[in-house]
């Protein structure tokens, strides 16, 4: 298994973490220690549930579900803080596009998650029937998703 440290969704998170950070520090006295506390949380939270997809297989689809929940609610959040005119509007774009790949990253995870243990959910039920062995669903969810891990090094 992977780190959680070494996906590249944990990446591109850590520099939305760190770019939230920056951008909250210019905040007014009025919008930094209430909206712009709220936005370091829950971007923070975003994290626990990236290491929870990734240590628990068995509730990973759960996870990243509660990852993309945490995920809508910093998207509010920011374009609250543009229309409030705490934050500009070209640093809303460059945070979107952050964003816009870690939602990305996070999507085709829970996917893969769900259709690999629909098809072993299948595989099962026939391999009952068939009296047939049915590999470890969760190694081959694994080495689907961290295959990319061998192309970063």
């Amino acid at each position: 298994m992977v780190l959680y440290n070494q996906l590249p969704i944990y990446r591109d998170s850590y520099l939305l973490l760190t770019e939230i950070y920056q951008a909250t520090n210019k905040f007014s006295r009025d919008f930094k220690y209430t909206l712009g506390q709220d936005m370091k949380r829950d971007c923070l939270d975003l994290f626990r549930h990236l290491y929870n997809a990734n240590a628990f297989a068995e509730n990973r689809a759960e996870h990243l579900t509660n990852f993309l929940a945490s995920f809508e609610l910093l998207k509010i959040e920011l374009r609250l803080c543009v229309d409030m005119n705490v934050l500009s509007v070209k640093k809303l774009a460059h945070l979107s596009l952050i964003m816009d790949s870690i939602a990305k990253q996070a999507t085709v995870w829970r996917k893969k998650t769900k259709s690999s243990l629909t098809n072993n959910i299948e595989g099962t039920k026939t391999a009952q029937n068939q009296q047939v062995e049915i590999p470890n669903a969760h190694k081959q969810i694994n080495d689907r998703l961290f295959a990319r891990k061998s192309d970063d090094a």
